[in-house]
């Protein structure tokens, strides 16, 4: 089968995505090349196609995948061809089969860990490292609020809190993705509706909130998060899967408690080589350690990566989906 990989020349909705056949292109000093072999779906690249977060066109998408090398070029150490690899970050282009890239964005991949597991990781799993590790340094004992709980970033993160003696309020758009966050471990299951969510997380919390809330929905679940922190509390807004947050009225925060807001992202937290192999190091450890499981929901041809975006932004998707070559 030829190589090919999927690509956009103007910015919209699904429909946008095309197929474009490529060669394999030789490493040069530092890079390598991978045969892909799974490839992960995040709401990011629903942004890069939407053109919410802009890029020049035209470009390919995605973020992560896993594979193995293939080719390396000059001046790359502690890779081989024939290693098992992954990456999550540098510039989109994952939706192919066969890529060249930077040796420094690559993660060997341990035996324990395979690689449509790693594919659908290494976003979502580092992202929950950052974001429970140096972003909101999270401690056991505390209450945390946890949005999209049933997504691919908020399952890992139900489970991983809860691995960690975190008590976790879980918030789906459903009772049965509810029902699938209590399952991964959250202490409390949640599906009211947004404009409900502050009341009922102050009822479980004893009138105090919560003292973080880890919010990937963005625009829509702004107002809920804010009113549902505790006292000095942190909301960590790292998404923006209904929308990007509007401008923020500073005193809002002083009124909802002193408390602290950040929009973090990954690339701001594994900057380098060195923090990408400690977050994907301690994901590899929880996954291994069984604290994590990855759940993938479904998976789709690659050339069917059209379908995928409309499945993810009808909400049709649980945990995580994986891309096949």
């Amino acid at each position: 089968m030829s190589d090919f990989r999927m690509i956009i020349r103007q910015t919209g909705g699904p429909e946008a995505i095309e197929r474009e056949a490529i060669s394999p292109v030789d490493p040069g000093t530092g890079q390598v090349r991978v045969r892909q072999s799974a490839i992960g779906l995040n709401f990011i690249d629903t942004y890069h196609r939407s053109g919410l977060y802009t890029l020049d066109l035209p470009t390919g998408l995605g973020s992560e995948a896993a594979g193995t090398i293939e080719a390396v070029g000059d001046g790359v150490e502690g890779l081989a061809v024939g290693d098992r690899v992954a990456y999550a970050g540098g510039a989109p282009g994952a939706y192919a089969t066969v890529r060249t890239l930077a040796a420094d964005l690559l993660v060997p991949l341990p035996d324990t860990i395979d690689d449509r597991t790693a594919a659908a990781a290494m976003l979502k799993g580092m992202t929950a490292a950052y974001l429970i590790g140096p972003c909101a340094r999270i401690e056991a004992g505390q209450t945390v609020l946890v949005h999209a709980a049933a997504g691919g970033v908020g399952s890992i993160l139900v489970q991983w809190l809860k691995a960690l003696d975190v008590t976790v309020i879980a918030h789906a758009g459903s009772p049965a993705k509810a029902e699938q966050a209590r399952q991964l471990g959250a202490h409390h299951a949640l599906s009211c509706p947004l404009d409900a969510l502050a009341t009922e997380v102050r009822a479980i919390t004893g009138g105090q909130g919560v003292a973080v809330a880890l919010d990937g929905v963005g625009k829509a679940s702004w107002d809920a998060s804010l009113q549902s922190l505790a006292r000095r509390g942190l909301l960590v807004t790292y998404g923006n899967a209904s929308g990007a947050v509007a401008p923020i009225d500073v005193l809002s925060l002083s009124k909802a408690g002193s408390v602290f807001v950040t929009r973090p992202t990954l690339a701001d937290y594994a900057g380098n080589a060195a923090e990408r192999r400690d977050l994907a190091g301690k994901l590899f450890d929880a996954i291994a350690g069984g604290a994590v499981t990855i759940p993938i929901g479904q998976t789709f041809a690659l050339a069917d990566a059209a379908d995928a975006h409309r499945a993810l932004e009808f909400r049709a998707t649980t945990g995580a989906t994986v891309l096949l070559p």
